[in-house]
């Protein structure tokens, strides 16, 4: 029997790289899938992002687990989308014990102007809070517990590679953002067993970072670049390494852990 046997996940950003690999590593521990993504290009984004296609993937391969998964298109800066999703998932699949709201973007390479740095905090931090917010209400009222673990990132525990762009800015931001609103609701939700983290990885490989716009980037802005190196001597981890922690920290391995913000990141955070 694996960690999460019988428990549902709803996981944003669930299309593809760090959404893909937790909806699988959870479902590899026997828990059914929520998976929710926006599949659409955001304006302000250079890199393509995912497409219904990645969200179809991720679907048949929770489903080549023998797990049960709903799919759903939805913008986490649509509070009504959410419920909606939240309201067909929970009448397919019973109610939701785990959040993950994994759902994020960055502008770097984007030209500046106005619009990037309130798309980043928008998707980064409200949709982050809208995820949480609309789940939330019901797992205290069914009662059993659970746990929302927020993808938070090395930046939102360090300025480090802070260049004054409203890109790096703005996701320096909105990471730190989530370290508030997780603190502020392991407190509101300790009392009902239900835990409340998040998780701080460097770079992953992911096609979020590991694209020609954010490859070009870097090379334009090596010193911003050096600053966000990490210590040990790799240059990227994997998403698998984030999924892990995650599991840790949604499963009984983890039961008493609340409130805390979990490093992966090979060393960038040391000061």
């Amino acid at each position: 029997m694996g960690k999460l046997e019988g428990k549902v996940a709803f996981i944003t950003g669930a299309a593809r790289g760090q959404g893909r690999s937790h909806a699988v590593r959870l479902a590899e521990e026997g828990a059914d899938i929520v998976a929710l993504d926006i599949c659409a290009q955001i304006e302000s984004v250079s890199y393509p992002m995912a497409t219904r296609e990645d969200l179809q993937e991720t679907a048949k391969q929770v489903e080549a687990l023998g797990r049960r998964v709903v799919t759903a298109e939805a913008d986490v800066r649509d509070v009504a989308a959410l419920r909606s999703v939240t309201d067909q998932a929970v009448g397919e699949l019973g109610p939701i014990d785990i959040v993950v709201a994994n759902a994020g973007i960055v502008a770097f390479g984007t030209p500046e102007d106005d619009r990037i740095f309130a798309d980043t905090v928008t998707n980064n931090l409200v949709g982050a809070w809208n995820t949480a917010h609309v789940v939330a209400p019901a797992m205290i009222e069914r009662g059993a517990g659970g746990s929302i673990v927020f993808t938070s990132s090395m930046q939102g525990l360090s300025g480090r590679g802070g260049d004054g762009s409203a890109a790096v800015t703005g996701y320096a931001a909105s990471k730190h953002g989530i370290v508030g609103v997780m603190r502020s609701l392991a407190y509101w939700l300790a009392p009902h067993r239900i835990r409340v983290n998040s998780v701080h990885p460097t770079g992953v490989d992911t096609p979020m970072l590991a694209n020609e716009v954010i490859g070009t980037w870097f090379a334009q802005n090596p010193a911003v670049a050096a600053m966000a190196a990490n210590h040990m001597p790799v240059e990227m981890v994997e998403s698998a390494d984030i999924s892990n922690a995650v599991l840790y920290l949604v499963s009984d391995d983890g039961r008493y852990v609340t409130g805390a913000t979990l490093p992966v990141d090979a060393g960038a955070g040391i000061s």
